[in-house]
């Protein structure tokens, strides 16, 4: 649904390239990376195929929203997953608890559902580049302060996101893990009772 999520909301502000590349889609196939799938599996950390924009075809005047609302439309779309999944697990627990609890297996999967959509959010909003944070950086940010953060950001950004990638998987502790599990575990005690 992240990648969905940019699709729709570029199509919205009027940028067709997604749509014509079959991009506006739920269907998981479209949006798979081969590369991002086997780091999945092998490394523990992956990506999906980037969804194609461009912000030449946004409506006239409003690029910088465009670009800022397409960027943040991906980490909604986490959220919202969260959301629903902590969802089913209220409803779950006001009708009938011992369906939850009497489920090992749906209870894994709901709380997984909300931990791993929140800690995608917060990751994609990390401004650096190439995470959706960065491009939310670049948008909210007056245009004299953008551009340096833009140059930066595209000439290291990937390289300090690998270095913290690598450094947490040859050590016992992981800087993207520590970014991240704390504002995941605080938002999902907002979700769930008594998490």
């Amino acid at each position: 649904l992240h990648e969905f999520g940019h699709a729709w909301t570029a199509l919205q502000f009027g940028d067709p390239t997604a749509k014509l590349q079959g991009r506006v889609t739920f269907d998981p196939l479209k949006h798979l990376d081969v590369m991002g799938t086997l780091f999945m599996f092998f490394v523990g950390f992956g990506w999906a195929k980037p969804v194609p924009v461009n912000p030449a075809n946004f409506r006239p005047g409003q690029r910088r929203q465009a670009e800022l609302w397409v960027s943040l439309a991906g980490i909604i779309a986490n959220l919202l997953q969260a959301v629903a999944y902590a969802l089913v697990w209220r409803v779950l627990m006001l009708v009938d608890p011992s369906m939850l609890y009497g489920s090992t297996f749906l209870q894994r999967f709901l709380l997984l559902g909300v931990l791993i959509n929140l800690a995608l959010a917060i990751f994609n909003l990390l401004p650096i580049y190439p995470l959706d944070g960065a491009h939310v950086m670049k948008n909210i940010l007056p245009l004299r302060q953008a551009i340096p953060f833009v140059e930066f950001s595209q000439r290291y950004g990937a390289m300090i996101l690998m270095a913290l990638v690598v450094v947490g998987l040859f050590s016992d502790v992981s800087p993207l893990s520590m970014i991240i599990v704390v504002p995941r575990n605080w938002l999902a005690g907002l979700l769930l009772p008594g998490f």
